[in-house]
């Protein structure tokens, strides 16, 4: 797999399609690899006509790892933001969106389609609205603007999030991935075990690295309400959620839609927190129309 230097740090990423077509860069979420973002979903996005790229997030996969850097426990974290005090963190959502910007830079890439899923969703608000000049379009899905009065995960599917593997034996890491899937997938669109199981191995033969979910929490924490920045994304914007997201309920959509001038939003229902097999040809035609509408 390539690897570049971008934002001061090494970052591994995926280069897919015609290097002449549209540029399309894919930022995953909380913990996950770029390998979370479904191959199939890529060849689809390859077969409407766009250049895709997918990375991974810095602390996680192949990327920078920070190493030894510490991060505040969330309940410290939770009582500062209820004072209004934002809490030192080891790097925030706006870092890690020049990741992605930087990523474009060392691929001399002057302008891509900007997508993001989950916290990737977040940081990509950041880079379209931090770095207007880098991007042709928005598409945010299942994220969220972090408005603290939003409707708040399902306890199970919160607790499945953040509770770590029983130890790094790779069968236990399988087993909690299985586990997290099936929380918080898609009960309208259940997954196969025979396939789950084979995804979630593969990953965890590429990489385990339990201390970086701990800082991307933190840095999701730090970041607060993305309302009034998002005001400022000038950028056409498509929100895409599910009906069923027992993660970052439906509403959190929402809430991104309408706060970004113009934005659209679609849902899906039976729709959870992953990208089931069966909705892939759909996300895709509705990302890849959105995409052409904004190249005009």
């Amino acid at each position: 797999m390539p690897e570049t230097t971008a934002n001061g740090i090494s970052i591994h990423y995926e280069d897919h399609g015609d290097k002449n077509a549209p540029p399309m860069l894919l930022i995953m979420g909380f913990g996950a690899q770029l390998t979370l973002w479904p191959d199939e979903l890529v060849d689809e996005l390859v077969g409407h006509g766009f250049r895709v790229i997918r990375y991974d997030n810095r602390d996680i996969g192949l990327s920078h790892k920070f190493d030894g850097v510490k991060a505040p426990g969330l309940i410290k974290m939770t009582l500062l933001g209820k004072l209004g005090i934002t809490p030192k963190v080891p790097y925030t959502l706006s870092d890690m969106a020049d990741d992605g910007a930087g990523l474009l830079e060392a691929l001399e890439i002057p302008r891509a389609h900007i997508v993001g899923g989950s916290m990737g969703g977040m940081i990509a608000q950041h880079v379209a609205a931090k770095h207007a000049d880098k991007t042709m379009s928005l598409t945010s899905i299942f994220s969220t603007t972090g408005h603290p009065k939003l409707p708040a995960a399902k306890p199970e599917a919160l607790k499945a999030l953040v509770t770590r593997p029983k130890s790094i034996d790779e069968e236990a890491l399988v087993e909690h991935g299985m586990f997290l899937s099936r929380t918080i997938g898609s009960p309208g669109y259940p997954a196969d075990a025979d396939r789950l199981r084979e995804r979630v191995t593969a990953s965890v033969r590429r990489s385990v690295y339990p201390e970086g979910p701990t800082r991307h929490l933190s840095a999701i924490v730090a970041d607060g309400d993305r309302r009034e920045m998002i005001k400022n994304i000038t950028a056409p914007t498509l929100v895409l959620h599910g009906e069923a997201d027992p993660l970052v309920p439906v509403e959190g959509g929402h809430d991104t839609a309408a706060h970004i001038p113009g934005a659209k939003i679609k849902t899906f229902p039976g729709w959870g927190h992953d990208l089931p097999e069966e909705l892939i040809k759909p996300i895709a035609a509705e990302m890849a129309e959105h995409a052409k509408a904004a190249q005009g």
